[in-house]
Parts: C-alpha cells; structure tokens; sequence
C-alpha cells in the first residue's frame, strides 16, 4: 500500500489547506470553542474538507481520523491496516494569536506506526515532509510558492550547546522540572520555546536536541511529525516505557513522551 502512495500528492494537499488558511489569517474572524473547551475557528473547518475531500477523491481505500471528523469506535478502527491521521491546524491558539506558529498535519499510519507525514506552517512557507525509507525533508517556498529550498534531514547546526525546545502555549511545571534537571550536568542549555508539532520538526531538522512533552497531547498532533522524526534517525519516546509512540490506541490520547 504505502508503494502507491504518491508523497508529491499529500504535499500538494497540504500546500492547498494551507493557502486556504492564510486567506482567513489575514481577515478578521470569530472563534468558537468545542465541548473540551478547545478553539476552533473556520480555518480548521476549511481546512478539513479540503484534506478529507481530497484524501477521500484519491485513496477512497483508506479511512481518514482527523481531529475534526466524529470520531470512529475502537472495534471498527483497530481492523484498520492504513488509516490517515490528520490535524488540519495544529496549534489552534497560536493561529489565533498570528504569531505563524501553526501547521497542517498530514500523516499515514500502518497499524500503529507512522510511515509517511506532512507537516505545513503556512505562515512561514516551511514544510517537512516524509515516507518510510526515502527520508525526510524540510521545504522552503518563496511567496508565489516555488520551493527556493529543498534539505534531507537532519540538517547540520553547529553548535556548543544543549538545546531544548518546550511548547509555547502548554509548559506545564512537569516539563520545566526535566529541563531544570538538564541543567545539573554543566552543559551550557538554551531553551527554545515554539508552538505546534513545528517543536518535533526541529528535532528531526537538528535545530534542538529535546523535546520534552509531560503534558497531553493527541495521535493527530503528533503523527504527521513522528513520521518525520523517524525518518531523520531519531525517534519519540513514551516517557515512561522509553518505547516509541503507538497510534490507533483504544485511547487516543498520548502519553507523555520526549523526541530526542
């Protein structure tokens, strides 16, 4: 299955959820909040019918989760083979705040492990993208959407410092102790702090060391970026099992985990 997969495809999905994006980031818009009191704006509405639609049109075969669908019992989705993970804005909140700290997340599963992803920032024209066995890549697009850069992952930095990358809007006081504790080995720390799934993207890239996430986090936030990590030669560790992450858990909710 994974073989007919066409990655170019996703990427162009991708590039399509984000432009819709940016035509309502950059107008005025209301902000409504789901029953977990969770934002949700048009933009994340937008953006799921263009990547379900388009997903749905191209590989009717394979289901779609996505953070915005209703979602699917346990006993119909533990029989699935591939499934495609999708978060159509990743970093809601800071889509609201328009600091371009945001992404679409386009991930495809294989029974429990990510095997291709696409992680967009539209407001930054990045992108990362990555298929199991062929790599992982960052994108830079000027504004007319030509790619002026293509880089396989990891991408060297040079540097003389151990660098943590932590969420903008979601540091809980577990995170700021594992980060307090990495200082005690007298390693010079610079602590990063960004907002989406764009914190495991660094990872993979080489821009920081760490991740650490000791707070709750969904499949969807993270498989599009784990896919990438996996394919740069690092990985996302359960926190408490120090074993990779698992998708189409009975409960979707991660555990805490640290990308490294």
């Amino acid at each position: 299955m994974l073989n007919t997969i066409d990655l170019k495809e996703i990427i162009s999905i991708a590039k399509e959820a984000g432009n819709a994006i940016m035509k309502i980031y950059n107008k005025d818009f209301t902000v409504a909040y789901k029953d977990d009191h969770s934002p949700l704006t048009i933009a994340d509405t937008t953006s799921n019918e263009i990547i379900c639609t388009a997903l749905s049109k191209l590989y009717p075969e394979i289901p779609i989760m996505s953070e915005e669908n209703q979602q699917i019992d346990y006993e119909t989705r533990k029989k699935w083979e591939y499934y495609w993970c999708i978060d159509p804005i990743d970093g809601t909140k800071e889509f609201i705040r328009k600091n371009g700290e945001f992404t679409v997340n386009i991930a495809l599963i294989h029974r429990n492990k990510p095997v291709l992803g696409v992680v967009y920032a539209p407001a930054i024209n990045e992108m990362y993208a990555a298929k199991q066995g062929e790599g992982a890549f960052k994108l830079v697009f000027n504004e007319q959407s030509f790619v002026v850069s293509e880089e396989r992952l990891p991408i060297s930095h040079k540097r003389d410092e151990l660098v943590v990358v932590a969420s903008k809007s979601h540091l809980t006081s577990e995170t700021q102790d594992f980060i307090d504790k990495l200082t005690t080995n007298n390693q010079r720390l610079t602590t990063i702090s960004k907002g989406s799934s764009l914190k495991l993207c660094m990872v993979a890239e080489g821009l920081a060391d760490i991740y650490p996430r000791l707070a709750p986090t969904m499949e969807w936030d993270t498989a599009a970026a784990d896919a990438i990590v996996r394919e740069s030669g690092k990985l996302v560790y359960n926190y408490d099992s120090n074993q990779p992450l698992a998708y189409n858990k009975k409960e979707l909710l991660n555990p805490w985990f640290i990308v490294k």
